[in-house]
C-alpha cells in the first residue's frame, strides 16, 4: 500500500438542533486512511454517516473534533480561498445527475468552467480539453453546444463524471454517484469511473448504499453504522467473511440479480 493521501483521525461532526435540543453526533470518532491510487468504499444505511465523512473532507460539514490531512497538508482549517484552491485537487461526483449540472450553462460552459478558474487553460484550449474529455467519458464532442436538458439521467452523469475529472484531481469523492441510475446504466458508469482510474491513477472515496457496488469498485470497505466504524478491510475479505453483524445483514439484504435465487435467499431467511 501506498503512503496515505488522506488521513482522517478520530473525526467528529454534529449537527446542531437549537438551543434546547442536544446535537446530533453524525460521525462518531472515525479514523481512516484512503492510500494514493486505492478506491476507499465507504458502505452503511442513510443516516450511517458515510455521506457527511465525504462532506467533512470537503469542507462542508460542522466538525467539532479530529484531524484531516491532505497529502500531509492540515485542511480541516483550511481559509476559504485556500479551500477554493483545493477543488482542483479534490472534487465530488454527486448522486443526483439531474441537478449536479446547471441547466442555464451550455455543457461547454460547465466543463471549461473549472478549468478558466483555475487559469489552467483559455477558452479555446479549454474547449478543445472539454471535446477531448467528453469522448474519454463515452459522449460526442457536438454536446458541448448543448443544455443538461438534452441528455438522459445516464447521459449526465457521464458529463458529470467528466466536470469531476477534467481538471486531473488527486481524489474524487463519489456520493451516491451511481444510486440513482438504472441498473443498467450503473453498471456502465462503474466501469467507465474503473478505466478512468487506470488510466489516470486517480483515488476514489466511493460512497454507497449498495454494498455490491462497493464490493465491485474498491480495494478495501469501510462500513459505517450510527456513525461508527464497525468494520474495515479487504474488499473481498469483507464481503465473504464480514465480521461485524451490521456488515452481515448489509450483505443479507443486498439484492441479488437472479429473481429465483432472490427468492430463495428470502425463503431461507424465513425459515431461520
Amino acid at each position: 500500500m501506498s503512503e496515505p493521501l488522506v488521513v482522517v483521525d478520530d473525526l467528529v461532526v454534529e449537527y446542531r438542533r437549537g438551543h434546547r435540543l442536544p446535537p446530533v453526533r453524525a460521525t462518531d470518532h472515525v479514523s481512516l486512511t484512503i492510500a494514493a491510487g486505492e478506491t476507499l468504499g465507504l458502505v452503511g444505511e442513510s443516516g450511517s454517516g458515510k455521506s457527511t465523512f465525504g462532506d467533512a473532507i470537503l469542507g462542508f460539514a460542522p466538525v467539532v473534533g479530529g484531524s484531516i490531512t491532505f497529502r500531509g497538508e492540515d485542511i480541516l482549517h483550511a481559509t476559504p480561498a485556500r479551500r477554493r484552491q483545493l477543488t482542483r485537487d479534490i472534487q465530488v461526483i454527486f448522486q443526483n445527475p439531474y441537478g449536479s449540472l446547471n441547466p442555464s450553462k451550455t455543457i461547454g460552459d460547465t466543463l471549461t468552467e473549472p478549468l478558466r478558474y483555475h487559469g489552467i487553460a483559455d477558452r479555446r484550449a479549454a474547449l478543445v480539453k472539454a471535446a477531448d474529455w467528453l469522448d474519454l467519458v463515452g459522449m460526442d464532442e457536438t454536446a458541448l453546444h448543448r443544455y443538461p436538458t438534452d441528455f438522459s439521467g445516464g447521459q449526465r452523469q457521464r458529463i458529470a463524471v467528466a466536470r469531476a475529472l477534467i481538471l486531473e484531481p488527486q481524489l474524487v469523492i463519489c456520493d451516491e454517484a451511481v444510486s440513482a441510475l438504472d441498473l443498467s446504466i450503473q453498471a456502465q458508469v462503474l466501469n467507465l469511473l474503473t478505466d478512468l482510474k487506470q488510466r489516470l491513477g486517480v483515488t476514489y472515496l466511493f460512497i454507497t448504499h449498495d454494498i455490491a457496488v462497493v464490493n465491485y469498485m474498491s480495494d478495501r470497505i469501510a462500513v459505517l453504522h450510527n456513525g461508527k466504524l464497525v468494520e474495515l478491510g479487504d474488499a473481498e475479505a469483507v464481503a465473504a467473511h464480514p465480521s461485524d453483524p451490521y456488515t452481515r445483514a448489509l450483505i443479507a439484504a443486498a439484492p441479488l440479480p437472479d429473481p429465483v435465487e432472490q427468492r430463495q435467499r428470502r425463503e431461507r431467511r424465513a425459515d431461520v
